[in-house]
């Protein structure tokens, strides 16, 4: 290890900008480039992440200085892998840094697969849900606009789930609806329509029991199919007993359902903020 830091030392002196802003070939600022590389993938043989992300980071002000936009982009995101490991937001940083790059280039695709990773950093790491959604949005934006509409379903539907649980149920309720409406026709998708149908019903039960059933009569208009699944039937026993204010029979026909098909954690959420409603309510589903 003593021999290691000696030589990252080395490197990190031998390439310093100033020093190669002297000369007047871009064969010494390559040079440079090149060794910040190395140290950059000593650092990481050695698992110093924030030295190495880092080096990489000079080594991608370097390429940007040579107008090598896509080595420059590429180090970046090497340069956030290595800090993911260390220190997210400065993982971020990067990530971001290197989207700049490619939206500049019209890399649309690329741009969008790394917003994606800053937003599971904002998830899993940050428990910073507002910005995750923002960067799942503009991820299915770009998506979109190079007409890889499954993979911005796909963003589209992490953003539907969280804003729901942030109870912002009218902008989940839209983005389910158009999901559902744009899988429904696909004979490869549409049997994943029920379930956003599904989930567009309950964001719009926790907001009124009325909107709810029309919701309902909506998406079997729509799609016939959904008439017969055992999401619809389930809701359809759910409105009744809310109706009734009857909360054995709503949590019987959760218990019903659930005993065939798995619940996920989504589902229960909001199934027990339905729940809730029912007058003197403060109990479990099952």
């Amino acid at each position: 290890m003593d021999t290691l830091r000696l030589i990252f030392s080395t490197l990190c002196r031998s390439v310093n900008p100033m020093y190669f802003s002297l000369y007047s070939g871009p064969h010494k600022v390559e040079e440079a480039c090149e060794m910040y590389c190395r140290a950059a993938n000593m650092f990481k043989m050695a698992k110093n992440w924030n030295a190495a992300g880092n080096a990489f980071c000079q080594a991608a002000r370097i390429h940007m200085q040579l107008q090598n936009k896509h080595d420059s982009a590429t180090s970046f995101i090497d340069a956030g892998n290595a800090f993911k490991k260390s220190d997210p937001n400065e993982a971020i940083k990067c990530l971001n840094a290197a989207v700049d790059i490619y939206t500049d280039m019209g890399r649309f695709t690329i741009a969008a697969k790394h917003h994606i990773t800053i937003a599971e950093i904002y998830e899993s790491e940050l428990v910073d849900i507002e910005k995750a959604i923002a960067h799942y949005e503009q991820a299915a934006d770009y998506y979109k606009g190079e007409e890889s509409n499954s993979s911005a379903n796909k963003c589209l539907l992490k953003v539907g789930a969280y804003a729901a649980q942030l109870e912002q149920y009218a902008k989940a309720i839209e983005i389910y609806e158009q999901v559902g409406s744009s899988t429904m026709d696909n004979p490869l998708l549409k049997y994943s329509a029920k379930e956003y149908f599904f989930k567009a019903s309950l964001c719009h039960f926790i907001v009124d029991e009325l909107n709810a059933k029309l919701a309902v009569e909506k998406y079997e208009e729509m799609f016939p199919a959904f008439s017969d699944s055992r999401e619809c039937k389930l809701l359809k026993k759910l409105l009744d007993a809310h109706e009734e204010q009857n909360c054995e029979a709503f949590t019987e026909a959760i218990k019903e359902f659930d005993s065939i098909s798995r619940l996920d954690q989504w589902q229960t959420t909001m199934l027990l903020r339905i729940k809730k409603t029912i007058q003197g309510d403060e109990g479990d589903l099952k």
